[in-house]
């Protein structure tokens, strides 16, 4: 997927992915790449939206987005929504919420395709972070750490 965008964050760099209409994807990508300035009217707006919640915890996110996953995925994904700023849930908590395991909701987190705006890194192990991306260690747990810490 061709980046529409890619901008700096607090932790490093992201590559946004977007119709005209619509938040396709977030990808966290090397902080050695090249920013990229919007190619499009909906690239600006997702990083003018991102870089407010950088400056702002407290920034609501209001942008369309096109959620491609499986059912199960959309129902974890849509349930992190719900998850106040500030708050977290662990894996099995969300799980109980929609009637599913700890471990699918663990690997429906990690699938995320719009980390951040969709709040992925509010869902922890019961006994400590839990995993990030698919990764148990190193910058992504990193950078779900920034991420919690900006919201406490």
């Amino acid at each position: 997927m061709t980046s529409q965008a890619i901008i700096t964050a607090p932790f490093g760099k992201l590559a946004i992915h977007c119709s005209d209409t619509d938040l396709l994807g977030i990808e966290f990508i090397s902080s050695r790449m090249k920013e990229q300035s919007p190619a499009s009217p909906m690239a600006r707006e997702i990083c003018d939206q991102l870089v407010a919640y950088f400056a702002d915890a407290g920034f609501e996110f209001d942008l369309p987005f096109t959620l491609d996953g499986t059912h199960h995925q959309c129902l974890v994904w849509q349930a992190m929504l719900e998850i106040p700023r500030g708050q977290t849930l662990t894996y099995g908590e969300l799980a109980k919420q929609i009637g599913s395991s700890a471990q699918a909701v663990g690997q429906a987190c990690g699938s995320n395709p719009i980390p951040i705006v969709i709040p992925c890194h509010r869902v922890v192990g019961k006994s400590g972070l839990g995993g990030f991306m698919h990764h148990a260690e190193g910058d992504a747990l990193d950078i779900k750490r920034w991420l919690l810490a900006h919201e406490a």
